[in-house]
């Protein structure tokens, strides 16, 4: 079952790369254009010299960024893929589809919304290279520890829910969440190497489309996911002999 689940993870992430693809192109792919001609003529002003293409714009924007999105999208759909099948049967009553779109939701938060707060993206004309590191290291701790405190605060409300009921224990989870998120973000070094100079709203726009991508991403994962999962006859054999056994 776990091998036929993670075919199909793969085969949703795949079609949400492919979509979100699109999206980059349409929504993305401008952002980006402007922010490296800002780049170019700023370094023109003061006299340096232009730096040699080592992979063409048009061949990053097009089979490069449809190639990381596509293998992004396809490792991801594998990932979700095995969490769902070790929640199924554990997370209460759900049906199939909803617990996919549930899931879905916890890893947007987890992985895009928290660290994006700390650590928001930036136009590949932003940043010093020698930094690369370092802020790189940064944001994948904080996915790691939003991730954890995620599965922490899961097990809060199951503990609270039995005491309290299940939307309170809800409520308890949550806070918990976010006050561990918020202490932790507060404790993280500050990275800010946008220069004043920079345009806002150019700015605005590149994040709202680095968030939009990732919408898409996660959207079409999960209901894709849920959707084909639903339909599968494997699916609804385990089904009938889980409703058997209880």
């Amino acid at each position: 079952m776990v091998g036929k689940l993670l075919v199909r993870g793969m085969l949703a992430g795949i079609v949400a790369g492919l979509l979100t693809f699109a999206f980059a192109r349409i929504v993305g792919e401008p952002q980006v254009d402007q922010a490296i001609s800002l780049e170019e003529k700023a370094a023109a002003a003061r006299g340096e010299a232009p730096e040699p293409e080592i992979v063409s714009r048009e061949t990053q924007a097009g089979l490069g960024l449809l190639t990381g999105v596509v293998t992004y999208g396809a490792a991801f759909g594998g990932l979700f893929s095995l969490v769902f099948a070790y929640a199924y049967g554990r997370a209460g009553m759900l049906s199939v589809r909803a617990l996919s779109a549930w899931l879905a939701l916890g890893a947007f938060i987890s992985v895009v919304v928290v660290p994006n707060i700390k650590y928001p993206a930036n136009p590949p004309s932003i940043g010093d290279p020698e930094t690369i590191g370092t802020r790189t290291g940064l944001f994948f701790l904080m996915i790691a520890i939003s991730l954890a405190t995620m599965v922490f605060s899961l097990k809060v409300r199951r503990r609270a829910a039995a005491k309290l009921g299940a939307w309170n224990g809800s409520i308890v989870a949550g806070l918990v969440f976010v006050v561990i998120i918020a202490a932790v973000q507060l404790s993280m070094p500050v990275i800010n190497e946008v220069p004043a100079t920079f345009p806002a709203v150019l700015l605005w726009k590149f994040r709202v489309a680095a968030i939009g991508m990732q919408v898409v991403m996660w959207t079409t994962i999960g209901l894709l996911f849920g959707a084909i999962v639903e339909r599968s006859a494997f699916m609804r054999t385990n089904a009938r002999v889980t409703m058997k056994s209880a």
